[in-house]
């Protein structure tokens, strides 16, 4: 498996437990913690994503040898 094609399997891992951790909490009457639940998994989904475009940008600095 390419590591793009990785990347979007994690994400949408991370999108699934995250939307049924968030209905087991909303179901119990812990909503708060229900949307600290979606936040995180938004923010490491975000962290994933930049660490990939870094990634992106150093090659792009490499091929086209910009300092």
């Amino acid at each position: 498996m390419s590591m793009a094609v990785g990347t979007i399997m994690q994400i949408a891992g991370i999108g699934f437990l995250v939307a049924v951790l968030h209905t087991v909490l909303k179901s119990a009457g812990k909503e708060e913690f229900a949307h600290w639940t979606t936040l995180t998994g938004l923010i490491i989904a975000l962290l994933l994503i930049v660490s990939k475009l870094n990634l992106l940008f150093t090659e792009i600095t490499s091929v086209f040898r910009i300092q």
